[in-house]
């Protein structure tokens, strides 16, 4: 800008100049002529000057001064052209983001481009709370209460029990894996129901789990308490399974994807360490082991049914060559109108399942089953029907049955209230009538399961 002002100077100061100079050359020649165009005869004096003259020198003298104020015009000019651009280059030099500008006062930050425009489809988050969740796991609790009136000296419940709380911890690994941790905690004390690690992008389209887990055989033993449709297990889950909890032990799963035209078909293989319920390891190599195949169909636009089959192999606790072998058939269907009667749904589930369990004296076959139907007629209330009947598999001519009836409330998706009335006879000829009630309760992002 200095530089600037200097020209402007400069092209006064010429202006100026050229305007005393005309000035000066006129004035004397004016001077020698007198008014009215007489002129004054002087002794000695020079010659007259014809006015002609005078107005042909003041033109040249114009032009030149005009020739100059364009020169010096088009110069001005072009330094001051090259004079602003370096000044609109620099008004906003690229800043990076989080760093200060020049010029700018100390300790001032420019926020990025676009910091305060909508960030399209790029995740927002609104609170340095949410920032902080980024790195941490879904975290879950669900408590589970149930309660028993009635008389049963076979399989005696406690009249109060809160049963467990589950608490689960469940996030994404990487692009490639994810890992969920059930943690039960009950009277026995803390214990880990299921800590696993899913592989789901390995070569050859397969899909791999691996650490302590629900092995999938049938459809009861891979739910946890809080989805069963009922207080309880089935008959068959405690006489063929080995309790409450079934097959349950630390291994690894493959499973893959069986294409075709017409269903869904899954192929499923496991190996386990072989500690589950009903299989017992007596060296490293008593490894026990399981296949399933399952099949999924759309019937209708809101009918499906699914289907499966089971087997699994291992060691029991009579002895180092004494095994035990299941095989069972489960399945079930689901109907759900998705375009009326929204809040009215069916689910009819059954289950079939063989035991061969080695002995000293013989191999004992067992078979067990349940069926079940479960009715949802309202928008928070269901109601079900179950029957159980099961021999034991260590005497098969024992026999466990009965049946058994369910309401349920469901105020949202955190919390239920169930009753259930059972009916069982046992094999050593006693027949308990209970009530069974549940609370169910839970906070946190709890995860989806198994369909």
């Amino acid at each position: 800008m200095i530089v600037i002002a200097m020209c402007a100077s400069i092209r006064r100061v010429t202006t100026c100049a050229c305007v005393a100079g005309l000035s000066l050359v006129a004035v004397p020649v004016l001077a020698q002529t007198p008014p009215g165009g007489a002129q004054a005869p002087a002794a000695g004096a020079a010659q007259p000057v014809d006015a002609q003259q005078v107005r042909l020198e003041l033109e040249r003298l114009r032009q030149e001064f005009e020739a100059i104020r364009d020169s010096y015009g088009a110069r001005l000019a072009a330094l001051e052209a090259k004079l602003d651009a370096p000044i609109q280059s620099t008004a906003a030099p690229a800043v990076l983001a989080g760093q200060p500008s020049p010029g700018a006062p100390p300790g001032a930050v420019e926020a990025p481009p676009g910091a305060g425009e909508p960030q399209g489809t790029l995740p927002v988050y609104g609170n340095s709370s949410a920032l902080s969740k980024i790195f941490n796991p879904d975290i879950a609790v669900i408590g589970n209460f149930i309660g028993a009136v009635g008389e049963n000296t076979v399989d005696r419940a406690p009249a109060l029990d809160m049963r467990e709380a589950e608490m689960s911890l469940q996030a994404i690994v990487d692009p490639y894996a994810r890992a969920d941790f059930f943690l039960a905690a009950s009277a026995e004390g803390l214990e880990m129901e299921e800590g696993f690690v899913t592989f789901t992008n390995l070569p050859g389209g397969l899909f791999a789990k691996v650490g302590k887990m629900k092995q999938q055989f049938g459809k009861v033993n891979t739910l946890h308490a809080h989805l069963l449709p009922w207080v309880d297990v089935p008959l068959v889950t405690k006489n063929l399974l080995g309790g409450e909890e079934g097959l349950n032990d630390s291994g690894l799963s493959v499973s893959k994807l069986v294409l075709n035209p017409w269903f869904f078909l899954e192929a499923t293989g496991e190996v386990y360490q072989g500690n589950s319920g009903v299989f017992q390891t007596h060296e490293r190599s008593d490894v026990s082991w399981l296949g399933r195949l399952r099949g999924y169909r759309d019937i209708t636009e809101g009918t499906n049914l699914d289907v499966g089959a089971s087997f699994a192999r291992g060691h029991n606790d009579v002895g180092p060559d004494s095994t035990t072998r299941l095989f069972g058939i489960d399945a079930t269907v689901r109907y759900r109108p998705l375009r009326r009667a929204i809040y009215r749904r069916f689910l009819g589930r059954t289950e079939l399942i063989w035991s061969r369990r080695g002995q000293e004296e013989r191999d004992v076959s067992a078979f067990g089953m349940y069926l079940s139907g479960d009715y949802q007629f309202g928008r928070r209330w269901f109601a079900g029907v179950r029957f159980d009947r099961s021999e034991r598999a260590y005497d098969s001519s024992l026999v466990d049955q009965g049946p058994s009836v369910m309401l349920t409330y469901r105020p949202s998706e955190f919390s239920q209230i169930r009753g259930q009335f059972r009916r069982t006879k046992y094999a050593e000829g006693v027949t308990s009538n209970e009530a069974l009630f549940q609370f169910l309760f839970s906070i946190g992002a709890h995860g989806a399961h198994v369909f």
